[in-house]
C-alpha cells in the first residue's frame, strides 16, 4: 500500500467549501485548483494530494482504494450502493435538504404516482419504507419540469432555497433528508493507515465543530 494519501473531492461547491476547512487542518493545493486543469493536485504534504473528480465518483474511487478519503454530499452517499466506505463526519458544508415536490395546483392522480428524479435509490427507498408503490422516472436535470409537462406527478431533487420550486410553481410536500458534505473513509485504509487519518480526522473535527 503506497505511503501516499489520497483525498477525493467532488467539483464545484463542495470542493469551494472543502478548501478553507482542508487549509485549517494544515492541507493546502501546490496549484491554483481554478486555473489548473490537473486532476491530480500535489499539496504542501507531501504525502498528501487532491483526486478533483465528478460527485458521484468520490464514494466509488475510496471504496475501491483508488483513495483513502473522500469528501461528497450526503445525497451521493445515500444514493450509492456500496459497504466498503465509513462515514465518519460531517463536515456542515454544502448544506440543503432532499424533498418530495409537486404542483402548487395538481391534478387527480388515478394510478401509481410518477417521481421524477435523478435519484432512483433514494426514492426507492423512500417509498419503499412508506409502503407506498410508485413509478420512478429517470431524468438527468430539470426535474420541475415533470410536473408542469405532465410527465410525473412528483419529483424527488435537491432544494436550496426553493426559489426554483416556486418559479415554476411547485411546492415542497415532504422532507427526506438533510444534506451536507461528509468525509467518508476507505474500510481497509482505515485500519492499514490509521496512525495518517486519524489525526486528520479529529483535526478536521475540532475545525468543524469550532465553525459551528
Amino acid at each position: 500500500m503506497s505511503d501516499i494519501l489520497t483525498i477525493a473531492v467532488s467539483k464545484g461547491r463542495i470542493f469551494e467549501d472543502a478548501m478553507p476547512l482542508l487549509k485549517q487542518v494544515g492541507i493546502v493545493p501546490n496549484e491554483d485548483p481554478e486555473k489548473s486543469r490537473k486532476l491530480v493536485l500535489e499539496t504542501n504534504q507531501p504525502d498528501v494530494r487532491l483526486l478533483i473528480i465528478r460527485a458521484t465518483d468520490v464514494p466509488t474511487y475510496v471504496e475501491r482504494g483508488a483513495a483513502e478519503l473522500g469528501i461528497a454530499g450526503k445525497d451521493v452517499l445515500m444514493e450509492y450502493i456500496g459497504d466498503d466506505i465509513y462515514e465518519p463526519l460531517d463536515l456542515g458544508t454544502a448544506k440543503c435538504r432532499m424533498m418530495l415536490a409537486g404542483l402548487k395546483k395538481p391534478k387527480p392522480i388515478t394510478d401509481r404516482p410518477r417521481v421524477a428524479t435523478k435519484y432512483t435509490n433514494i426514492t426507492k427507498n423512500y417509498f419503499s419504507a412508506k409502503g407506498q408503490q410508485v413509478e420512478i422516472i429517470k431524468l438527468y436535470g430539470s426535474m420541475e419540469l415533470g410536473p408542469v409537462l405532465g410527465l410525473s406527478d412528483w419529483i424527488v431533487d435537491l432544494v436550496d432555497t426553493g426559489n426554483t420550486l416556486k418559479a415554476n410553481g411547485l411546492i415542497t410536500l415532504e422532507h427526506i433528508a438533510d444534506i451536507s458534505s461528509r468525509m467518508i473513509v476507505n474500510k481497509a485504509a482505515m485500519k492499514m493507515k490509521s496512525a495518517r487519518i486519524k489525526p486528520i480526522l479529529e483535526h478536521l473535527e475540532e475545525v468543524v465543530s469550532r465553525n459551528s
